[in-house]
């Protein structure tokens, strides 16, 4: 008998770190992208732009995720769009969690010395080239570790997208806890799952830092 809980509980887990990791995974894409796009253009040189994106960082930042992610999937077939359970945890927690980042974005790009800037215009660079060339790559480093955090915060919010009936870990965990009556062992499988999850995040962070950080050179 245990041995068939067990096994009904290992099928469910699978079932559900599968969505998970699609959420984490694509998710991460999106708030990466919408991080440099929003932040980028929080630094802009075009009013429209900066305005544009500091009202797309406060309204995300400002606002509840479950909200957001109860509102792409419910309210938007009133206007006759309608997205998929996994859709719409892709793109709330992908724009809330890229709203964080651009933040990251725009401090770590600020916090470049001016020095920097006019060295670029003494050489006669492009506002492109000095971006490209000269801010990114040294600021991208300073943006990884909150990037990770943010990596992390969004892996655990996912979970949410079960009060929507998507099947993630946290949906197969409650369906198992209703079918057998066992509350201890489906939560504790699943509070492992995410800490391994959480370690596989701090090793890829961490992997990348290595790449991005220049290495010293020993004289």
């Amino acid at each position: 008998m245990t041995e068939l809980v067990l096994s009904d509980l290992l099928r469910s887990v699978l079932r559900g770190l599968e969505i998970t990791v699609i959420l984490t995974i694509s998710g991460s894409i999106l708030a990466f992208v919408c991080a440099f796009v929003f932040g980028l253009g929080r630094v802009s040189r075009w009013r429209f732009i900066r305005v544009f994106s500091v009202c797309y960082i406060e309204l995300f930042r400002g606002t509840s995720v479950f909200v957001q992610v109860f509102w792409l999937y419910y309210a938007l077939p009133a206007f006759g769009l309608l997205l998929s359970p996994l859709l719409a945890g892709i793109l709330g927690l992908g724009f809330n969690v890229g709203a964080y980042g651009a933040e990251v974005v725009r401090s770590a790009v600020q916090a470049t010395g001016r020095d920097q800037y006019e060295a670029c215009c003494a050489l006669n660079f492009t506002r492109y080239q000095t971006f490209r060339y000269i801010i990114l790559p040294q600021a991208f480093p300073r943006m990884l570790p909150v990037f990770g955090n943010n990596m992390v915060e969004l892996m655990k919010a996912s979970s949410i997208v079960s009060l929507i009936s998507l099947s993630d870990i946290t949906f197969q965990a409650q369906q198992f806890r209703i079918r057998t009556g066992q509350t201890f062992l489906p939560f504790a499988v699943t509070l492992i799952v995410y800490f391994i999850l959480y370690l596989g995040i701090l090793f890829f962070i961490r992997s990348v830092m290595r790449l991005a950080t220049p290495q010293k050179v020993k004289v």
